[in-house]
């Protein structure tokens, strides 16, 4: 504003050096009149002059950003540091100072005593893609502390990235995005319906190409979502060529992996070999055990990416905080005999039987939705099986499987490779899309007490940015960016449920997107300062 009005007032004196001098017309109140050249000397001096002071006004003024004090806070520093209290002071988009601090002339003050501030936390695992288009506030993300999102999970990705992140560069949000490459994509964009088959070695050819612009692009790494229809045809050895593609630009490989129920360690240890292969980083996402055959054995997959990383190999997972998943229901039945009575019999006694499958989106059946698989065979008069085979035809068909038990995702959770990530989004119809961070606050580090508050901050911060190549933030210290949570440690708790999986977390008091303020109390604020973040 302040550079807009010198512009105006710098323009309307030299519209006046303009007139100034001689002749009735341009001849101010007591002013000689002047020649023609002198006239045109006096004016041109004029500008020069003019010119001159609005350069020195204009940078002073572009250097007078907004600055904010936050005065009192306890500062978890994103580190795993005990944490301590200490004021921070904020200019533009980066932090300045952390210490003892007295607010300057013009900075706003925040007071923060009692709550907590940590670095903004970093969701290595939305669905946010296309539901900022919608909804660019994201105000389900934005109030739980999100302030980075990386999207392109699952094998599915905007196409190209380079358009995706031109509209968000163009129409920003409130968050920072950052967006993987998506295999399935991929996949389909060069065999097109024909994919239900291992591709051809000119195939893969061509999808390591397609990658390989994709990441020049901007695309963080590479994802996959190899249970699902898409990937889940592809042979291990195309996957690691995509691989190599991704290090070569020194991108990380996210998987969902090929299984997460009576075949998971077969799975875990398929995208461990990806990475040992193609020379990468791998992170195992959402990591959990998802059928009565694997219940309790949690200690067994600890131990075999332990033993990975012993021999170097860079594996990570995240976690979401929450016993039960969300999919389509065809994911329910591994060998894809949806309509085969026996397969969906054996894929229901897998979970537990239909008690523990909800169905959340069901669009030619929707007198069902809302209700449990066995709860609405009953209803219809036919058995949980004949119900499964009526309503799979249906493409749409979402559910959630109730599937997981506390002592695995405390395992898995407790680990110092495993970070938080919700798998959620702006329209999730799952109550992890808007009640994640403060779910682990609230639940696991204030009540159950599986984490300390230091180390649950590292898993939502440092660590998905360590993952992410973010050098700039997940940490509080000086040059770093100022993506800010102010939190109560006493009050944080998520309050989203299955039934009601939009209701917004509680216990969140601020939080600064590149050094603006986006939530505050309970409310947006209204600005939209999010970036787009790509490899450096």
């Amino acid at each position: 504003m302040a550079v807009r009005a010198a512009v105006a007032r710098a323009s309307d004196v030299m519209a006046w050096a303009d007139c100034s001098g001689g002749g009735a017309a341009g001849q101010g109140p007591g002013r000689p009149a002047l020649g023609r050249l002198a006239r045109s000397d006096y004016s041109l001096a004029m500008r020069r002059m003019i010119l001159a002071w609005l350069l020195v006004f204009g940078s002073t003024a572009l250097a007078r950003q907004e600055a904010w004090t936050i005065t009192g806070a306890l500062i978890a520093d994103g580190t795993g540091a005990v944490v301590r209290r200490a004021d921070l002071r904020v200019v533009g988009d980066t932090i300045t100072e952390v210490g003892t601090l007295r607010p300057r002339p013009g900075d706003r003050v925040l007071d923060a005593a009692g709550l907590v501030l940590a670095p903004g936390f970093i969701d290595a695992h939305n669905h946010s893609t296309e539901g900022l288009d919608s909804d660019p506030d994201a105000a389900s993300q934005v109030s739980q502390g999100i302030t980075t999102m990386l999207l392109g999970q699952d094998g599915s990705s905007p196409f190209p990235v380079r358009d995706y992140l031109a509209r968000r560069r163009d129409r920003p949000v409130t968050v920072n995005v950052a967006v993987l490459a998506g295999h399935a994509t991929i996949r389909r964009r060069v065999m097109g319906d024909d994919f239900r088959r291992t591709a051809t070695p000119a195939e893969i050819a061509r999808m390591d190409a397609l990658l390989d612009q994709e990441l020049r692009d901007g695309a963080m790494g590479l994802s996959s979502g190899l249970e699902y229809e898409v990937g889940s045809y592809a042979s291990t050895e195309e996957v690691v060529s995509l691989a190599r593609v991704a290090a070569r630009h020194g991108g990380f490989y996210l998987s969902h992996i090929r299984d997460e129920a009576d075949r998971s360690f077969e799975a875990i240890r398929e995208a461990i070999a990806i990475g040992e292969k193609a020379k990468l980083p791998v992170q195992i996402t959402h990591l959990k055990l998802g059928t009565v055959a694997v219940w309790g054995k949690a200690r067994e997959v600890v131990d075999t990416i332990n033993a990975a990383r012993q021999r170097g190999v860079d594996v990570t997972a995240d976690v979401y905080p929450y016993l039960a998943w969300s999919s389509n229901l065809k994911v329910l039945v591994p060998d894809k005999q949806w309509t085969n009575p026996a397969s969906v019999k054996e894929a229901l006694d897998d979970v537990g039987g239909g008690r523990n499958v909800q169905i959340t989106r069901l669009p030619k059946f929707p007198q069902f939705i809302g209700q449990r698989l066995d709860e609405a065979a009953k209803a219809a008069g036919v058995s949980e099986v004949d119900l499964f085979i009526r309503i799979v035809a249906d493409e749409d068909a979402g559910i959630i499987g109730h599937t997981m038990i506390a002592a695995d995702l405390q395992t898995f959770l407790k680990q110092p490779w495993a970070m938080v990530a919700s798998d959620g989004g702006v329209s999730a119809s799952h109550p992890r899309g808007a009640g994640t961070f403060p779910r682990v606050l609230g639940r696991f580090v204030r009540d159950e007490k599986w984490l300390t508050l230091p180390d649950a901050v590292r898993k939502m911060t440092s660590l998905p940015a360590a993952r992410m190549g973010l050098t700039d933030r997940g940490r509080i210290a000086v040059g770093m960016k100022a993506d800010l949570v102010l939190f109560d440690p006493a009050t944080v708790i998520d309050r989203s449920t299955f039934d009601n999986p939009k209701l917004r977390a509680r216990g969140i008091h601020s939080v600064f997107v590149n050094g603006a303020l986006v939530w505050s109390g309970d409310q947006l604020s209204g600005n939209r300062p999010g970036r787009v973040l790509t490899p450096r």
